[in-house]
């Protein structure tokens, strides 16, 4: 069972299965590029104290398995990750600029994990590369 969390006003279980993609798809998140984008995923969920149940990053997408503070809201999780991701990554890796006008889409799949149990989505989370 998941650590059940608490803020001055809310006690919580919220864990959020979260995936998103470079723009257009493209397999763009390989090399020193996904290394670099676990890192500032890890400090985003730590400045936001979200724990990270799973990560796995993908060449052409992101799942993340995140607990998060209903008041603070994933959305404003997600903004934060993606942005300062596309931010950074894109100084550091000037040939992300010449392939992509921006690095992620607008979009992304945000879904809670209380239909099924936590250990099934860390497996399927966890077995994205063998699939």
């Amino acid at each position: 069972m998941e650590e059940v969390r608490s803020n001055n006003d809310v006690v919580y279980r919220c864990i959020y299965h979260v995936v998103w993609c470079p723009k257009y798809r493209r397999p763009v998140i390989t090399g020193p590029v996904d290394a670099r984008l676990k890192q500032i995923i890890v400090q985003v969920c730590a400045e936001r104290d979200a724990p990270i149940v799973e990560l796995e990053i993908m060449p052409d997408h992101v799942q993340l398995l995140v607990t998060v503070d209903p008041q603070f809201g994933i959305h404003r999780l997600v903004k934060a990750i993606k942005s300062r991701s596309s931010r950074l990554l894109r100084q550091e890796f000037p040939t992300l600029k010449t392939r992509l006008p921006t690095l992620w889409t607008n979009s992304y799949f945000v879904a809670t994990i209380g239909g099924a149990t936590s250990e099934a989505v860390n497996r399927y989370v966890q077995n994205q590369r063998n699939a």
